[in-house]
């Protein structure tokens, strides 16, 4: 009996463990450890000196009241088997001043064992199945403290990527009017709908951003653009689908044609006077968003001159407070944003790199040379 209860209670002590239960592990293998001290005091006391045995038991004493505390606030079961445990370690220390009444030993050894075992076998069945199959009762009182220090809200609505209540959350906030931090395929985003110039130029407004610094827009795919019929000549075309999707935008030559592609009311907001930069997002959750809205109106979301922001808890500690919405999705895949190409020219003297980012400029010219080259 003595064998299996120690054994008992040192797997459920190790499964407590594995499943994050620091509380529940440590007391399970105090109980394993007091299993093996017992049953060693008492079958081979005789030939030793009890000293040893009687520290021990004391120190079980002091280790087993902290427990008792802890597992008050965590299920009645933890809670009777610490205190079961308090009872058998002063049978112990009894038994190594020899004093120990023959009663008193078997009720409280019977008291535990009961406890001890149903306590880990609800442990180890609710371990395995990930559900509570067997009861092991509520908490005797819960930490006021820990929901006090519970972190205060977001400042704006803060749904989770991979939730499709998440992205047409945001979707709608964007058809709206509203101004959205946006996971892209390089860092962080502001997002604005083309079709409201209000929003547009309210992101110039929360980044600080100078008027003089067009904003570029971003499209799902180029079948888009196609749709569009923008005077973009084969070179152009054949370039835009070796870098589409990707991190490099493309500045081209603006016109009515962004009125097909469905900007809009916005059209004035976006791009310069004479060109726009466009970009399709390697990014499935941006590329839905997008199919979602239309074309959005995109810029780094982080104040102007400071560094991007590389996971969603930046943009909601540094511009939470200005934003309607922030889809979430964890770290960014680049820390830099994407490199910005200007086509407007390629047919006559070939591409310039305006801002080069997450794609090397020696990459981005060796895949024009390819293309021209063909």
């Amino acid at each position: 009996l003595i064998l299996i209860g120690g054994f008992v209670q040192l797997l459920a002590g190790f499964l407590a463990f594995r499943k994050y239960d620091h509380l529940g592990g440590a007391a399970f293998l105090t109980f394993s450890a007091l299993w093996s001290s017992y049953g060693a005091t008492r079958i081979i006391t005789a030939a030793w000196n009890s000293g040893g045995f009687t520290a021990g038991s004391t120190a079980f004493l002091v280790l087993n009241a902290f427990l008792i505390i802890l597992a008050s606030s965590f299920n009645v079961v933890l809670l009777g088997m610490t205190l079961a445990m308090e009872l058998l370690t002063i049978c112990f220390l009894l038994f190594t001043l020899e004093n120990l009444p023959l009663l008193f030993e078997t009720v409280m050894l019977s008291i535990f064992s009961i406890i001890c075992f149903y306590g880990a076998t609800a442990s180890l069945a609710n371990s395995m199945f990930g559900k509570d199959l067997m009861m092991m009762g509520p908490p005797l009182f819960t930490a006021e403290s820990s929901k006090k220090d519970a972190e205060d809200p977001p400042p704006c609505i803060c749904p989770k990527s991979h939730c499709t209540s998440g992205l047409r959350a945001i979707a709608d906030l964007l058809n709206t009017g509203a101004v959205c931090g946006v996971p892209t395929d390089t860092v962080y985003a502001l997002a604005a709908s083309c079709k409201h110039p209000q929003a547009i130029e309210k992101v110039y407004r929360i980044k600080d951003r100078p008027q003089e610094k067009p904003i570029c827009i971003f499209i799902s795919n180029l079948d888009q653009l196609r749709a569009a019929a923008p005077p973009i000549s084969p070179l152009l075309w054949e370039f835009m689908e070796n870098v589409y999707p990707g991190g490099i935008g493309c500045i081209i030559k603006k016109g009515e044609w962004l009125k097909k592609l469905g900007v809009g009311a916005g059209y004035s907001r976006v791009g310069t006077q004479d060109s726009i930069m466009i970009r399709v997002p390697d990014l499935t959750v941006l590329v839905h968003l997008i199919d979602m809205t239309g074309p959005l109106a995109i810029t780094s979301a982080n104040p102007s001159g400071e560094v991007d922001s590389t996971h969603h808890d930046m943009v909601i500690s540094r511009l939470g407070h200005k934003l309607e919405g922030v889809l979430c999705d964890g770290e960014s895949d680049e820390v830099v944003a994407s490199t910005v190409v200007n086509c407007t020219k390629i047919d006559e003297s070939g591409i310039t790199i305006v801002r080069e980012g997450c794609i090397p400029a020696g990459k981005v010219m060796q895949i024009f040379e390819s293309v021209k080259n063909r």
